[in-house]
């Protein structure tokens, strides 16, 4: 990351009759991008392959961002983040369009904790990522449920608490997907603007994490609860038509649980997330999946480092299930730039349709996918 100071001493005039004086401000402008070369077989319901620079992630997805804090005086400080997300292939904006897609907040930060107000991550996507390795690759813990490192709301206040190894959130959106059109604020979800007069609960969003993070081991738990509304739907990500989520007792529960332990240059990570889904069906009848995964990373040399993940998916009601299993290689050129190797298999039941691409790449019910990517990663 690169700081810009800005350090204005002098008075500051706003108007030739008004004028104030400011104080020293820091500012971070920082950024990732990474892209590479995807080949995915039996991409599409007749079993064709693919290959392409995939528009939405490589290990990480791109962005650009500034992030900034104020001294307040005292522990307190006014703080804020505006972070864009951008598809480096063709300068596409994502997230809908949005000029600041991935995160636009502002709040402050003080000895009793941080509160900001804007569009945020649910608490579920802190959480994760203290916990993968792996993270938002784009063949991870996310190919089975995209969402889970999509996961953010707007109009959304904030709260988090960090007390040493210990740290606990929360979240509350008034209307969680007020996106462009087209957009989308998360994949498969629709839109969902909600506050509307007498349906309080329409497009509702709340989220609560704990967790404890140590060396060398470290727990945690998360959840996170969105109500449906107006443009709202449901996707399991199988391969079934996603369902009607038009009401606000509509309800699509996430729980996640994880942990790790280090065993020198060996990290071992385990997930389990259940999700449960009460959608606008005649009958009622809620659908429950629960993906399970396993992560290590090896740290080889301190440039080079080898990753792996096994994970499984159930869904009972639906009848869908998969396996999926990866590998990435990871050299560091230098502090800044990395190249990579992504490989990874799919095996989807008879009628399932999981995709092993984050880049989107969905298969025919029952088939097999094999994904491989080459790409190179530079932040600043």
């Amino acid at each position: 990351m690169r700081r810009i100071t800005l350090a204005l001493l002098g008075g500051a005039c706003i108007s030739s009759m008004v004028c104030t004086k400011v104080e020293a401000q820091s500012v971070t402008l920082y950024g990732i991008l990474d892209t590479g070369i995807e080949y995915v077989n039996h991409a599409n319901g007749s079993g064709a392959s693919v290959v392409r620079e995939p528009i939405n992630t490589g290990t990480v997805p791109s962005r650009w961002g500034l992030t900034g804090k104020e001294s307040l005086g005292g522990a307190w400080k006014a703080i804020f983040t505006l972070e864009n997300g951008f598809d480096v292939g063709t300068g596409l904006l994502k997230q809908g369009g949005r000029l600041f897609g991935r995160q636009a907040f502002v709040g402050l930060d003080g000895p009793y904790g941080t509160l900001t107000f804007g569009r945020q991550y649910s608490m579920v996507v802190p959480q994760f990522s203290q916990f993968s390795s792996v993270g938002p690759n784009i063949y991870g813990f996310a190919s089975l449920d995209p969402w889970i490192t999509n996961a953010r709301s707007d109009n959304t206040i904030a709260y988090r608490k960090d007390i040493g190894n210990l740290s606990a959130g929360l979240t509350y959106s008034l209307g969680r997907d007020n996106s462009p059109a087209g957009g989308f604020n998360t994949p498969g979800e629709g839109t969902c603007a909600g506050s509307l007069p007498g349906n309080a609960s329409a497009c509702r969003e709340w989220s609560a994490m704990l967790s404890y993070v140590g060396d060398p081991w470290g727990a945690g738990i998360a959840y996170d609860s969105q109500n449906g509304g107006p443009g709202s739907a449901v996707n399991l990500f199988n391969g079934v038509t996603p369902l009607l989520f038009t009401s606000g007792s509509n309800r699509d529960d996430r729980f996640l649980a994880d942990a790790y332990f280090k065993f020198g240059d060996l990290r071992v990570s385990a997930f389990w997330e259940h999700r449960h889904v009460e959608p606008q069906t005649p009958s009622g009848a809620g659908v429950t999946s629960d993906q399970m995964a396993l992560e290590a990373l090896y740290q080889l040399t301190p440039a080079l480092s080898i990753e792996g993940l096994v994970q499984r998916i159930v869904n009972s009601q639906q009848d869908t299930r998969a396996n999926m299993e990866m590998a990435n290689v990871t050299y560091f050129l230098s502090k800044r730039t990395a190249l990579y190797a992504n490989l990874a298999f799919l095996q989807n039941s008879r009628k399932a349709a999981y995709a092993i691409s984050l880049g989107g790449a969905t298969p025919g019910n029952g088939m097999s996918q094999l994904g491989a990517m080459v790409g190179i990663r530079h932040s600043f």
